[in-house]
């Protein structure tokens, strides 16, 4: 019986060097700030694979995290962990998921914030589409999250670098979703980890409570930047009807927010039912 070269494997001595001997590394991605290293691989059978390696303390504890958030949740957006490996002799691991066409649209790195408005950028040029396509996206967004929360879990550090858009096929996914986790849950820290934009004020408050509240304020932030033709937020390209529910499900006190994502779906979708005249 022939082993699957990543699928069959559970450990090897350092991730780059197997890869490059079992298929072709066609991209790595060096520069994140999440503390892993990526790469895109083809196999000889032709299949393309991605596999994001944990190269430090503080990316391993994520990526174990994870990998149990992959266990618990599943959904046609979200990227799924497949497998991983053991990293031999240094504690770290390498997750397995398939390749998925597309661009993130925002590259979080090492070398800080990166211009979203750049007209080439993918950010700007998903901004750029007609509003019905940015819409669908979000629908696919929202329908992934009433998974997590069915699954019990809550969004942390969910932002634009999460979100993988395929041009070509009107394609939403979701990836690197690493630091959601089971809820509710007290912040631990100073603050969560996290693109401001996206955060609710409770995500920076050592002690407080985060529950799918969060979750539904991380949505409604979602929808604002995604309908805006740019980032200063003076151009929303949605409905009345749609603003009125991004902004009750990111007012400032989660007890005045949408209960839940459930309800927060339910309210978004009747605002982009046609309005009676």
């Amino acid at each position: 019986m022939v082993l699957h070269p990543l699928l069959g494997v559970d450990e090897v001595p350092a991730v780059e060097p197997y890869l490059g001997r079992v298929g072709e590394v066609f991209k790595v991605f060096r520069e994140q700030d999440s503390g892993c290293v990526s790469y895109g691989v083809r196999l000889l059978d032709g299949a393309r694979w991605f596999v994001k390696e944990s190269v430090n303390d503080r990316a391993r504890r994520s990526l174990d995290r994870g990998w149990a958030f992959h266990r618990a949740v599943r959904h046609s957006a979200i990227v799924p962990q497949v497998h991983r490996i053991a990293v031999r002799g240094g504690g770290g691991w390498a997750v397995v998921m398939p390749w998925r066409e597309g661009e993130v649209l925002y590259h979080a790195t090492v070398g800080g914030p990166r211009d979203r408005t750049s007209p080439g950028s993918p950010m700007a040029r998903f901004r750029a589409l007609p509003a019905a396509r940015v819409l669908r996206a979000f629908d696919r967004v929202l329908d992934a999250h009433l998974a997590v929360e069915a699954a019990g879990h809550v969004a942390v550090d969910f932002y634009d670098g999460a979100l993988l858009y395929d041009f070509a096929a009107d394609t939403a996914h979701l990836i690197d979703l690493d630091e959601y986790r089971p809820g509710p849950f007290e912040v631990e820290d100073e603050r969560l980890p996290g693109s401001r934009r996206f955060m609710a004020p409770e995500e920076f408050v050592r002690g407080a409570v985060i529950d799918t509240r969060t979750t539904v304020f991380t949505l409604g932030r979602t929808a604002r930047l995604l309908l805006d033709a740019g980032d200063e937020e003076r151009a929303w390209r949605g409905t009345p009807q749609q603003l009125a529910v991004v902004e009750r499900a990111t007012f400032p006190d989660p007890d005045d927010r949408f209960a839940d994502v459930h309800r927060l779906a339910t309210a978004w979708r009747a605002a982009n039912e046609p309005q009676e005249t």
